[in-house]
C-alpha cells in the first residue's frame, strides 16, 4: 500500500481528490456562466430585431437552454449541435448530434445547418453563438471537393500523431468552410456575440473549436509546417494534398473585418484550476501549482509531476500539487485508453520505481467526463495501484506500451467515471500527499 500509508488514509485522499475535481468542473458550469454574461447584455438583446442562436460543442445544450431564458420571443432561428453523450431536450429546438472525436454524417448536417442559420441573419439581428470544446469534430463543413472520409482520415492522423490542439486546429481550418473565422464572415454586417468555454492554453479564441468567429492566427504555411513536423504531409489523401498545393501556390486569403464580432471567454481551465487551488487550501493543503498549462508529451508530463512530488515530499503537512491543461499521446499501439488514463498509469509506475514515501493519490481527468474513446473521464491512482493490477493478472508496463491503459486501470479499480459533465475546459491533475 505504500510507505507508512494505511487503507483509511488512501481512501480519504482519493475521496478528497475526487471532490476537488468536481469542484473544478463546477467552476466552469456553462449555465451560470452564460446567465452571468447575458444578464449584462439584456439591453443589446432587447434592441435587436431578432436573435439567431447557434450553439456548438459538448456544452451546447446547457448553454442554449440558459440563453433561451434571456432571448425569449426575440428568437428567430436556433441551431444546437452537440455529441451523443450530452444531448438534452430543449422544447421546440432540434438537437443535431455530431461525431466526436471524429466527424460523421451528423457533423456534416450540423455544418450545413449552421451555415443556413448564419446566412439567415438580417442587419438588425443579433447572432448569438455559444461555443464550447469539441466543436471542431462535431461540426464539419469541408471545403469544396473534400469528402467526409477525407476529413476523417485527416483528423484521425492528427489526433494520433501527438500534435497539440493548436497544431491540429491550424490544419483543420484551412480545409473548412466555417473554421478559422469563416463563420464570422457569413455574419458580416450583423452584430455577432460569441460566448465561449475555453479548453485551450491561454484561452485563445482562434483555437477553441477551431475559431469559427475569430480572426485566424495561422495560415497555410503554418499548416504545412505542422504536417511536416509530424510526418503527415506525404500521407494526406490526394484531394487534400492537391488543395494544399493550390493554397501554397496562391496566397492566404485576405480576412474580412471582424469589427462586428465580440468574443467573450466565460469559462476556462484557468478558472477551474483556481477553484481547485482555493478549495484545497480550505482543506488545509499546502498548494503547489505545477504549471499554468500542462501540455506536451504525456510521458514528459508524468515525469515532471513525479519529480515535483519527490521534491515537495519533504514539506510538512498535507500537500496538493495541481495542474491543468491537455497532454498529447503519440499512439503506436492498438489498445484502449486516453491521455488522462495514460498519464495516471505512467505516474503510478514511476512512483512504484521511485516511491513517494508518504500516502498519496493522483487524479488526472477530463472536465467533460470523457477521456479518449472511452466511458472514463480519466483515472485516480494511489500507491497501491500497480500492485492491484498485477494481482489481477495485468502487466501494466505491457498495457502502457500498447496504449492500453483502460483495462489495467479497470483491473485496479482506478478508472474515473463521472459520466458527461456538460462542460469542457480541458483536463485537471490533482496530486494529494498526506
Amino acid at each position: 500500500m505504500g510507505f507508512g500509508s494505511s487503507a483509511s488514509s488512501l481512501v480519504e485522499l482519493r475521496m478528497q481528490a475526487f471532490q476537488l475535481f468536481r469542484q473544478g468542473i463546477a467552476a466552469s458550469d456553462p449555465e451560470s456562466a452564460v446567465a452571468s454574461a447575458l444578464k449584462a447584455r439584456e439591453p443589446d438583446i432587447a434592441a435587436a430585431g431578432g436573435v439567431i442562436l447557434i450553439a456548438l460543442g459538448k456544452a451546447a445544450c446547457l448553454m442554449a437552454g440558459t440563453a433561451l431564458r434571456f432571448v425569449g420571443d426575440k428568437l428567430r432561428r436556433a441551431c444546437v449541435v452537440t455529441n451523443h453523450e450530452n444531448v438534452l431536450d430543449i422544447d421546440g429546438i432540434e438537437i443535431i448530434v455530431g461525431g466526436h472525436p471524429l466527424p460523421d454524417e451528423g457533423s456534416l448536417k450540423a455544418g450545413r445547418a449552421i451555415e443556413e442559420a448564419a446566412r439567415s441573419a438580417s442587419p438588425e439581428d443579433l447572432v448569438l453563438l455559444l461555443i464550447s470544446g469539441g466543436g471542431s469534430a462535431l461540426v464539419c463543413a469541408p471545403a469544396p471537393a473534400i469528402s467526409l472520409a477525407d476529413k476523417v482520415v485527416l483528423n484521425e492522423a492528427l489526433v494520433r500523431s501527438g500534435a497539440d490542439i493548436s497544431e491540429i486546429n491550424a490544419v483543420r481550418q484551412i480545409f473548412s468552410r466555417l473554421k478559422g473565422g469563416r463563420l464570422a464572415e457569413l455574419t458580416s454586417g450583423v452584430r455577432t456575440l460569441s460566448l465561449i468555454l475555453s479548453d485551450v492554453p491561454g484561452d485563445d479564441v482562434a483555437t477553441i473549436a477551431s475559431g469559427p468567429t475569430a480572426k485566424p492566427a495561422t495560415g497555410v504555411s503554418d499548416a504545412v509546417l505542422v504536417l511536416r513536423r509530424h510526418n503527415l504531409l506525404e500521407a494526406l489523401p490526394a484531394i487534400l494534398r492537391k488543395q494544399l498545393d493550390d493554397l501554397v501556390a496562391g496566397e492566404d486569403r485576405t480576412c474580412a473585418s471582424f469589427d462586428h464580432v465580440e468574443n467573450v471567454v466565460i469559462g476556462s481551465n484557468a478558472i477551474s484550476l483556481q477553484r481547485v487551488m482555493s478549495s484545497a487550501e480550505e482543506r488545509s493543503f499546502k498548494v503547489v501549482k505545477a504549471a499554468d498549462w500542462l501540455g506536451g508529451d504525456v510521458s514528459e508530463a508524468a515525469h515532471a509531476l513525479h519529480r515535483l512530488a519527490m521534491f515537495t515530499v519533504k514539506e510538512e503537512g498535507p500537500v496538493a500539487i495541481v495542474a491543468g491543461g491537455e497532454t498529447t499521446v503519440r499512439v503506436s499501439g492498438s489498445g484502449r485508453g486516453g491521455r488522462n488514463q495514460e498519464l495516471a498509469l505512467r505516474f503510478a509506475l514511476l512512483s512504484e520505481r521511485q516511491p513517494i514515501r508518504r500516502p498519496w493519490a493522483f487524479l488526472s481527468g477530463g472536465t467533460d467526463g470523457r477521456d479518449g474513446p472511452t466511458d472514463a473521464a480519466g483515472a485516480l491512482v494511489d500507491s497501491g495501484s500497480a500492485e492491484r493490477m498485477r494481482r489481477h493478472g495485468c502487466r501494466p508496463e505491457a498495457h502502457l506500451s500498447n496504449n492500453d491503459s483502460y483495462p489495467a486501470l479497470a483491473a485496479s479499480g482506478d478508472l474515473l467515471l463521472t459520466g458527461p459533465t456538460g462542460t469542457n475546459v480541458a483536463d485537471l491533475q490533482i496530486l494529494l500527499m498526506q
